[in-house]
């Protein structure tokens, strides 16, 4: 008697896991080429020096470098003060329109989400140069504007004060409605019956916000903290395009003094060595935010 096999018996087998691999592969290949290997290239790089034209292994030479360096110590300084001002500024600028845009009461909250959200989908260059022709001191629409009120033209720009203070209103002005915009997803998440029962226990406005919307907010005010403080470490094209930097360094920060190390004085080993410092700082920052914001057990 002649034994039946199944018609796919003969066939080989697909291996998913092999078959999976596959697929990873080509994402894989990408990232090891745009990511893993420049990183590495950039810390190989900054172990050594180029001086005129003769390239040589100096170890850590570029990092006891850093130390030393003035325009370091000035960099971080404003980087420092951009990010104890402006991010919790933008912060709290940001849960307060997210609360208040959450209320059923408010019409047209639709119209004012998208008006609040508009700055996120702006380029950064270009406003950036808005800024920079809205700050002009002569003929700017900012001093015209003091100007009806009988205030004197402020030098926004050249005034190494009123600099920063440009440089800060301009981030908080295009970064408020995206972290908004997050937050408001957050409050949404948050379970109706939490604010019954805060409701039913006589508590007021004020004491249900305190009480049960900011810790429900916790993850996500940890999430836009950590990304907030990222992107102020991490400034460029504000401070490049509004004021190079100036006036005196004022508003020169870790990336624009890496830029222009790297791009002008094309002393690429130095710059390395900036940019991995960066990333520590970076780093050690968002560990410290997260572990100081996230809930207690």
């Amino acid at each position: 008697m002649t034994s039946r096999t199944s018609p796919g018996s003969g066939r080989r087998r697909l291996d998913p896991g092999r078959a999976g691999r596959w697929f990873v592969l080509p994402a894989a290949a990408l990232l090891l080429f745009f990511f893993a290997y420049p990183l590495g290239a950039s810390l190989w790089q900054s172990l050594f020096r180029t001086e005129g034209g003769v390239t040589s292994f100096v170890g850590l030479g570029q990092y006891e470098r850093l130390f030393s360096d003035p325009l370091i110590a000035k960099s971080l300084l404003n980087a420092g003060l951009i990010l104890i001002v402006q991010v919790p500024l933008m912060m709290a600028l940001a849960v307060g329109l997210a609360y208040l845009l959450n209320q059923s009461w408010l019409r047209w909250r639709s119209g004012f989400r998208l008006l609040t959200f508009l700055p996120a989908v702006t380029t950064l260059v270009a406003y950036a140069v808005v800024f920079r022709v809205l700050l002009a001191t002569d003929g700017g629409a900012v001093n015209q504007m003091l100007g009806v009120l009988g205030v004197a033209p402020i030098d926004w720009l050249n005034n190494e004060w009123w600099a920063r203070v440009s440089v800060i209103a301009a981030v908080t002005w295009r970064w408020t409605g995206y972290n908004m915009v997050i937050i408001l997803a957050g409050l949404q998440s948050i379970p109706p019956e939490l604010y019954e029962a805060a409701r039913v226990d006589g508590a007021g406005r004020w004491q249900t916000f305190w009480s049960v919307v900011l810790p429900q907010l916790r993850p996500v005010l940890i999430f836009t903290g950590i990304t907030s403080t990222i992107g102020a470490l991490q400034l460029f094209d504000e401070n490049f395009i509004l004021t190079g930097g100036g006036p005196n360094d004022a508003t020169l920060t870790p990336v624009l003094y890496l830029y222009k190390v790297g791009f002008r004085q094309f002393d690429f080993g130095y710059a390395s060595a900036i940019a991995w410092m960066l990333v520590l700082i970076t780093a050690i920052i968002a560990v410290v935010q997260f572990r100081v914001m996230r809930e207690k057990p």
